[in-house]
């Protein structure tokens, strides 16, 4: 929550800048513990590549992507909670509705090509 805090301080004094908060995010995935850290450098090159247009910034501490000032989604290291796999997770300005129940969440232990694709689709889809 600490973290939260700072990052919301940081927003409303507008001192975050698109550079800032990216040279943040990056920061932060290399302070992660080697697993986590190849897994949050590829989603954030995933995510980066497929929708440019998103802000990377940090959510909760985590590495998160926004759009219009959403956070549309964002990776939750294991290591944040000493959890088995970490998450890719979305928000509610993600655009993945599918019928009345869709996931919003979805553990990673590895990413394999098909993993990656389906990130790709996911990404793509969450922006709209």
């Amino acid at each position: 929550m600490k973290e939260r805090s700072k990052e919301v301080k940081t927003s409303r004094r507008g001192k975050g800048t698109r550079e800032q908060d990216t040279a943040d995010l990056l920061a932060k995935i290399a302070e992660l513990p080697e697993h986590d850290r190849r897994l949050a450098e590829r989603i954030h090159s995933i995510v980066t590549e497929t929708v440019p247009e998103v802000w990377p910034k940090l959510w909760y501490g985590q590495p998160a992507y926004a759009i219009d000032g959403k956070t549309v989604c964002f990776f939750q290291p294991s290591s944040k909670f000493k959890t088995r796999y970490s998450t890719l997770g979305f928000n509610d300005p993600a655009k993945l509705d599918d019928g009345s129940m869709w996931p919003v969440a979805f553990a990673i232990v590895e990413l394999t090509e098909q993993d990656e694709q389906r990130i790709r689709e996911l990404v793509g889809r969450a922006a709209g």
